[in-house]
């Protein structure tokens, strides 16, 4: 089973923001955090709000506007998982209710 994590955002940070990673940045960092926990059964992907592609895409990127919400927005089989500063726990535990479980590792423990 593959599960698909969207990361909603912009460039420019939201006003609420600042001081936070941007939303290609928290992509970027969930994409490795993840794959390194979880393998290729986790594919992490961002999406621009304003240049959307898709129906569903664009659907919800109007909703992120409409709705003020804090980007970045994660989204997990149609779930808000994380908004403006996601939590990598609360995004394991959407993952763990999804049925995905971590990736064995050979790192031998002396």
């Amino acid at each position: 089973m593959k599960v698909e994590v969207l990361v909603y955002g912009a460039r420019e940070l939201c006003p609420s923001c600042v001081n936070l990673p941007s939303s290609e940045e928290t992509a970027s960092w969930l994409s490795a955090a993840l794959g390194r926990k979880y393998g290729d059964q986790v594919l992490v992907r961002y999406v621009d709000i304003h240049h959307p592609t898709g129906e569903e895409e664009t659907a919800f990127s109007r909703r992120v506007v409409k709705e003020d919400l804090w980007y970045p927005v994660v989204v997990i089989d149609g779930e808000i998982v994380g908004e403006g500063n996601p939590r990598l726990k609360e995004i394991q535990h959407k993952l763990k209710e999804l049925g995905i479980t971590p990736v064995e590792t050979d790192v031998k423990k002396e």
